[in-house]
């Protein structure tokens, strides 16, 4: 890898002309910087934060790369890497991969390049190679919302699974027996987990969820209700609905409602995440608390110990979170046969 004196000698300038550039330091002729910074580029080289951070008397930085921050799953995870930042004197830089696998690598080299050590990373697509790979490069990557065996003590996750289970046995407990999902069309790994989850309880308890009780479709508001639209225009028939996030389970409310069928008395509907939008909605949503500030946070601290080495993670530690069950007014149980 390039350091500061390679740049120097390939721009044919001192190393103090090349710190200057770096830290736009504006006693440097145009042509000059110009040369350097073609060089720089050329080499791939990659300032020192530390260096500059005592050069320019900044604070240090932290990244977060999500998909989508205007969603308010990622806003929530926002506030929740903030809140650390703030309190380690860390300034926060933010970027939108847009789900796209490039646009994700380019958000994560972006920050690099603005002396970022410290990434806390919400990757939906890029492949285990990669993220292993930029975790060699970089001191303190953390992946929020993803296990890789091979980088586990740079994890922080949420069993998906485990919550599935639990909320199914809920209303299993309640006397519900026939069941409908509606679930997320996006390709990442929650959607799969979660219907894992729903699957392995209700075979425990005996009863087939069939093909046509469940629905993919978008993961919001439009999504729920078109989904259920959906497994209504089947005439699938279900007391229980299970709904991939809380957005979904709104919109389902509304489909259900427009159909003539009341919630709780007619469908019991659950959500995941606990979003404020859950207790903002008539009735209100009983669903899983996904702690994804807790989590955030959590996860930003890690990565600022990982990047300044102050502790020696063990290869082997995992970072596991579990959802809690947040019982509201959208379940009623049934009279058991």
């Amino acid at each position: 890898m390039a350091n500061i004196k390679d740049v120097a000698r390939v721009a044919g300038v001192s190393i103090a002309t090349v710190s200057r550039v770096i830290n736009g330091n504006h006693k440097v002729g145009d042509a000059c910087r110009a040369r350097v910074q073609k060089v720089i580029k050329e080499l791939g080289y990659r300032p020192n934060s530390n260096a500059q951070a005592l050069v320019s008397k900044t604070k240090s930085t932290i990244g977060l790369v999500t998909p989508k921050l205007a969603m308010t799953f990622f806003g929530t995870l926002a506030a929740g890497v903030e809140k650390t930042a703030r309190e380690q004197s860390y300034k926060l830089l933010m970027a939108n991969s847009m789900y796209e696998t490039q646009s994700e690598l380019d958000a994560i080299n972006s920050l690099r390049d603005h002396n970022c050590q410290a990434i806390v990373l919400h990757s939906e697509y890029s492949d285990e190679k990669t993220l292993i790979k930029l975790a060699e490069e970089i001191p303190g990557l953390v992946l929020i919302n993803r296990y890789i065996p091979a980088i586990a003590h740079r994890c922080v996750w949420l069993d998906n699974i485990a919550g599935a289970a639990h909320a199914t046995q809920m209303l299993l407990d309640k006397n519900h027996r026939d069941f409908a999902v509606i679930t997320s069309i996006y390709q990442n790994r929650d959607p799969g987990a979660r219907l894992q989850g729903i699957r392995q309880t209700l075979a425990g308890a005996q009863i087939p969820l069939k093909d046509e009780a469940i629905e993919e479709s978008t993961a919001n508001i439009e999504g729920g209700m078109q989904a259920v639209e959906a497994l209504l225009a089947r005439k699938v028939r279900f007391t229980a609905l299970l709904a991939y996030n809380d957005l979904m389970a709104v919109g389902a409310i509304h489909a259900l409602f427009a159909a003539g069928l009341r919630v709780p008395e007619d469908v019991s509907v659950v959500g995941f995440d606990d979003l404020i939008v859950a207790r903002a909605c008539r009735p209100q949503l009983t669903t899983m608390h996904y702690p994804v500030e807790e989590m955030a946070s959590y996860a930003a601290r890690l990565a600022i110990e990982l990047s300044s080495n102050s502790t020696a993670e063990p290869a082997h530690r995992t970072h596991l979170f579990l959802s809690q069950l947040i019982e509201r007014d959208s379940v009623a149980s049934r009279s058991a046969n």
